[in-house]
């Protein structure tokens, strides 16, 4: 059951009352009542409603799948059963039971993780700003990161505008088994249908469609005796054949194809990072790029190079860094009040009402934090949904400690000036909605080595393409000592393959990240 009152927001006290009534029904065993007060707490009426159907629809079943593992869990390690978290949209963990119960913080839950991983890997290069670039097999995630992870709480799944803080992540319908495809006009296209892992590019053995993996297989990127560290055993022959189906369209020549394919997919790549950076005012030349996913560190040198970006990072284990960025992710708790309060453009002195707002809600997460067991080291984090007296929508805007109304109206103007190039100081500011994250750290950890397998293969050198046929170095991430190596190379690992283009330098960075760093010899700002 979904309840949703039009001013549950202000008051909610009706909404408690049917949902008491509600689950006093007689006969009705263990009914689910998700009311609009707590899943969203905000004005918007058919938001909120929309955003509660979901979570009554979802938290039931979500509910009784993670109980089911937690007893599997318990019953198979005992009393040394590990702690079951749960990563939510937002980048930060929950426990098992808040997420049955507040099933829809997680349904944009599956990027989150790499964004928070990538970050941190950034940070762990001393690099604050960082575009995270996650490329896999059927899309490719983006996101920018400013000093900090970005949030949006608009979204539409499946036609449903849902509101709840998620990760701002950009994808784009493009990854290694991206289909290439010449359209009705003769261009070449590359995607958004994919092979999938099954039955995959053509290399795999099984596919017979052209596919960004073919591409890099074809022009020696991909090395045959060392994909999946010697465990899985590429077709040249069959990228090839596969290429041939579209190589028509460039004079016949399969490798001029995939080259072309390549091209394709990268400036697709750049045109999501232009759209997340440029765009918003940012510069890309002032972030570093992490490169992650199975697919990420294949293309990132090129990417970075046509958007003016001068350092790529590649964590130690780009392959499994979504994963290792939900083990590592904080904790946390994101508790907001409606309070639709004016502040005059001739205003000063303190908010007292959002002052105890803060208050109240810093006291319920500290509390909701202590109850899962997480009481040392928690961090607040207070922000506003702010917009002018007569806009229609909000910014959500970071607040310091200081809650005077020039301060609030001086960060609505710097977010405004920041997102849409103006700002009208002398006009009244509305704050809609109070919010407070509590953050309780999460697991951490030493750097991990890059995965090994089996044997470490000597170094070779072969003939790939890049603008043109170079001999290229090819050798394997763990055995690169500290003076790195130039470009062209090529360097693989277990879980990726990095490339290193003509021109580029990798070197494991001295900061015992475990990261990897790429630039262009001899040249740029850092």
């Amino acid at each position: 059951i979904a309840i949703c009152l039009i001013f549950a927001f202000v008051n909610p006290d009706h909404e408690r009352r049917i949902a008491g009534l509600a689950r006093a029904l007689e006969g009705v065993s263990g009914l689910h009542c998700s009311v609009s007060h707590e899943v969203l707490p905000e004005h918007r009426e058919f938001e909120r409603m929309s955003t509660t159907v979901a979570n009554a629809y979802v938290a039931p079943a979500m509910t009784r799948y993670l109980t089911a593992l937690e007893d599997g869990l318990a019953g198979a390690a005992g009393s040394t059963a590990p702690r079951l978290r749960i990563m939510q949209s937002n980048g930060g963990s929950i426990s098992a039971a808040q997420a049955g119960s507040e099933a829809v913080r997680t349904v944009l839950s599956g990027p989150a993780g790499g964004v928070a991983g990538a970050f941190e890997a950034a940070r762990a290069s001393g690099m604050e700003h960082a575009i995270t670039f996650d490329m896999g097999g059927t899309s490719t995630d983006v996101s920018l990161c400013p000093g900090r992870i970005l949030e949006r709480g608009d979204h539409d799944v499946d036609g449903m505008p849902i509101r709840t803080p998620a990760v701002d992540v950009h994808t784009v319908g493009a990854g290694g088994g991206s289909i290439a495809w010449i359209d009705d006009g003769g261009a070449l296209r590359v995607g958004p249908q994919s092979a999938g892992a099954d039955p995959g590019p053509a290399a795999y053995g099984r596919g017979e469609l052209p596919a960004v993996t073919d591409a890099h297989t074809v022009l020696g990127r991909l090395r045959p005796d060392r994909f999946l560290g010697g465990g899985m055993a590429l077709h040249p022959d069959r990228a090839e054949r596969a290429l041939a189906t579209i190589a028509p369209a460039f004079g016949g020549d399969v490798r001029r194809a995939a080259r072309a394919v390549i091209e394709v997919v990268n400036a697709s790549m750049v045109r999501a990072l232009r759209l997340i950076s440029v765009e918003r005012g940012f510069d890309p030349a002032d972030f570093a790029l992490v490169a992650f996913g199975g697919a990420g560190p294949l293309h990132a040198c090129e990417v970075a190079a046509e958007l003016g970006v001068e350092t790529v990072i590649v964590p130690p284990a780009p392959g499994v860094l979504s994963a290792s960025g939900m083990l590592h992710a904080d904790v946390t708790k994101d508790l907001a009040r409606g309070l639709m309060l004016r502040v005059p453009a001739d205003a000063a002195g303190t908010l007292d009402a959002l002052r105890e707002a803060f208050a109240e809600l810093e006291a319920q997460a500290r509390d909701a934090l202590a109850a899962d067991g997480y009481r040392r080291g928690v961090r607040i984090e207070r922000s506003a949904d702010l917009r002018y007296a007569g806009q229609s929508h909000e910014l959500t805007v970071p607040l310091g400690r200081s809650l005077g109304a020039v301060a609030l109206r001086r960060a609505l103007a710097e977010a405004h000036e920041e997102r849409f190039g103006h700002a009208d100081p002398d006009r009244d500011a509305e704050i809609v909605v109070a919010r407070v994250k509590a953050r309780a750290p999460g697991i951490r950890g030493e750097a991990q080595a890059s995965p090994e397998h089996g044997e470490t293969a000597e170094e070779t050198t072969s003939t790939v393409v890049w603008d043109r046929p170079r001999r290229t170095r090819i050798l394997e991430r763990h055995s690169l000592g500290t003076a790195g190596v130039e470009g062209p190379a090529i360097l693989t690992q277990l879980d990726t393959t990095t490339l290193v283009p003509p021109g580029w330098r990798a070197q494991p960075d001295r900061a015992a990240s475990g990261n990897l760093i790429l630039r262009e010899a001899g040249g740029g700002r850092r």
